[in-house]
């Protein structure tokens, strides 16, 4: 199965900015501060390529089921994630306080390097991820493109991308732009997919 550029390109946009302001970006950093970075963006992809991995997997399943009712989920998860991005964007700044302190004393208590750095981020990223909103989108995106290979591709690199900035950027970037601002870009984003989708449904194009 070939690659398709436009998918991984769009892919790849939505699941950034979904990332973006998620409490995974956060981890990332914190364990970046004490921490490697190198070491810990190994550990965080190496978490993000299984989570990725799984939810098109279970993106791939679903799309085998009848084409209309899975237009139709797909649709209403579009719907319901840019719901919840707008609704949780007024409090994504206290968040991240709270999620700052949170994984800043799960990392604070530890005296690790080498790979022991890359186990430990790995973990801590594989556990907080499951049931994300965006490994929820990324399977969704399975359904509405019925490409895995291009989904994976851009879902991987947009992730991979989110927790380099983080590790690197992390909080000169917290120091420009408010959390709350890019989850609500990424709510719009995700509500003009759930309207294409509808528009396809209907036969309008």
């Amino acid at each position: 199965m070939g690659i398709d550029i436009v998918t991984i390109a769009i892919v790849f946009g939505t699941i950034f900015v979904v990332e973006l302001p998620d409490k995974t970006f956060i981890a990332t950093l914190v364990m970046s501060t004490r921490f490697r970075p190198l070491l810990v963006w190994v550990g965080v992809v190496a978490a993000f390529f299984v989570q990725t991995l799984v939810a098109v997997a279970i993106g791939g399943v679903l799309s085998q089921l009848p084409k209309r009712p899975i237009e139709i989920v797909a649709a209403l998860l579009f719907l319901v994630g840019g719901i919840i991005l707008l609704r949780g964007a007024s409090k994504a700044d206290a968040e991240e306080a709270e999620t700052e302190e949170e994984f800043g004393a799960k990392s604070a208590a530890r005296q690790l390097a080498g790979w022991k750095v890359v186990t430990f981020a790995f973990t801590v990223l594989f556990l907080a991820e499951w049931g994300d909103l965006s490994q929820i989108l990324t399977a969704s995106m399975v359904l509405r493109f019925d490409d895995p290979l291009s989904v994976f591709i851009g879902a991987f690199l947009a992730l991979a991308a989110v927790s380099g900035l983080a590790a690197l950027l992390g909080r000169t970037l917290l120091q420009r732009i408010r959390l709350s601002t890019i989850r609500r870009v990424g709510g719009v984003v995700c509500l003009v997919l759930a309207t294409v989708s509808v528009l396809q449904i209907l036969g309008v194009f």
